[in-house]
C-alpha cells in the first residue's frame, strides 16, 4: 500500500489545526490546573502573580483547615452515598420509560410524550413542590435527596431517541419468534446493549447529585444529612462573616485562610467527578446516537 503524500499546504493546514486544537485544550486545562495549584500556595503568591504552573512554596493551610471540621467527612460519605443511590434510583426510572416511550405499540403513546413534556415548560414552583415533599414525609430524610427529583424529562428523552434509533425492529421481531416477551426482551437484549446511553445518562445524573446543594437547603435541617456541597458553603460564609467583623492582622490572616480554604474546597469537591469522567470518555465519544447492533 502506497502511503499519501501531503503536499507543503497540507502540512500547512495540518499545523494550524494542531496549534488551535493545542491553544483549545490550553484555554480548558489551565483553569483547572491553576485551582489546583492555587489550593496549595500562599494567597500572597496568587495576589501577586507568582503562581504560574507550580505553586512557588507549597501551603495545605487551606486543606487543614477544612479537615479540622469535624463533619466533613460524614458530608463526604453522605454525598457518596446520595450520588450512588440516586444514580441507581435514577436509571431505574428513565431508561425504562425511556424504552417504553420508544415503542410503537405502546398504548397512548401520543399522550404519554405530551404528560411528560409539560413539566419541561411549565414548572409548579418552589413552594408547591415543597407542600408535596412535605406530604409524602420526606422532609428531612434520606430519601428526599434521591427520590422526588429522580425523573428527568431529558434523559428519557435521550433513552427514547437511542432504543428508537439503535434497536431495530428485527431483533425484537426475531426474538418474539423465540418466544420473547416485553420484559424478558428489554432485560436480556435492550440493556445489554445500552452501555453507552447508560454511561451518559449515569454520569450525568451523578454530577448533578454530587454538585447538589440547593435542595438539601430546602428540605434537610439535620446536619447528620447535609451533604458536602452545602457544608462546604456554610465553611466559606462563615468565613466571609468572621471576615467582615475582624480588623487588622486578624483580618489579613482570616483573608489568607478564607482564600485557601476556597481553593482546597473547589478541589475536595470536585476531585471525585473528575476522577471518574476519564472511564465513562468512550461511551461519550461512541455517543448516544450510535447503534449498537453490529452487522
Amino acid at each position: 500500500m502506497r502511503s499519501r503524500k501531503y503536499s507543503a499546504g497540507d502540512a500547512i493546514v495540518n499545523i494550524a489545526f494542531h496549534a488551535i486544537a493545542i491553544f483549545v485544550i490550553l484555554i480548558i486545562v489551565y483553569p483547572l490546573w491553576f485551582v489546583v495549584i492555587a489550593s496549595f500556595s500562599d494567597p500572597t503568591d496568587i495576589a501577586n502573580g507568582e503562581v504560574w504552573l507550580l505553586p512557588r512554596k507549597l501551603d495545605l493551610g487551606g486543606y487543614r483547615e477544612l479537615f479540622k471540621q469535624r463533619q466533613i467527612w460524614l458530608s463526604y460519605g453522605n454525598t457518596i452515598i446520595y450520588t450512588l443511590v440516586g444514580t441507581v434510583i435514577a436509571l431505574a426510572v428513565n431508561i425504562p420509560a425511556g424504552y417504553a416511550m420508544s415503542r410503537k405499540d405502546l398504548a397512548g403513546r401520543k399522550w404519554i410524550n405530551i404528560f411528560y413534556l409539560i413539566p419541561m415548560f411549565v414548572s409548579g414552583g418552589l413552594i408547591p413542590t415543597y407542600f408535596v415533599v412535605k406530604a409524602f414525609g420526606l422532609l428531612d430524610s434520606f430519601w428526599v435527596m434521591v427520590l422526588p427529583f429522580s425523573v428527568s424529562t431529558y434523559n428519557i428523552i435521550v433513552a427514547r431517541t437511542f432504543f428508537r434509533s439503535s434497536l431495530p425492529e428485527s431483533l425484537w421481531q426475531a426474538a418474539q419468534i423465540d418466544g420473547c416477551g416485553t420484559i424478558r426482551y428489554f432485560f436480556q437484549f435492550a440493556l445489554p446493549l445500552s452501555k453507552s446511553v447508560l454511561a451518559v445518562i449515569g454520569l450525568w445524573t451523578a454530577v448533578g447529585l454530587w454538585n447538589s446543594w440547593f435542595n438539601a437547603l430546602i428540605y434537610l435541617n439535620n446536619e447528620a444529612l447535609q451533604p458536602l456541597q452545602l457544608l462546604l458553603r456554610r465553611i466559606l460564609i462563615s468565613n466571609q462573616s468572621l471576615l467582615g467583623a475582624a480588623t487588622g492582622s486578624m483580618a489579613q490572616e482570616l483573608r489568607r485562610l478564607s482564600d485557601m480554604m476556597k481553593y482546597a474546597a473547589i478541589v475536595i469537591s470536585t476531585l471525585p467527578i473528575m476522577c471518574l469522567y476519564p472511564f465513562l470518555q468512550k461511551y461519550f465519544n461512541q455517543g448516544v446516537m450510535i447503534g449498537a447492533i453490529k452487522e
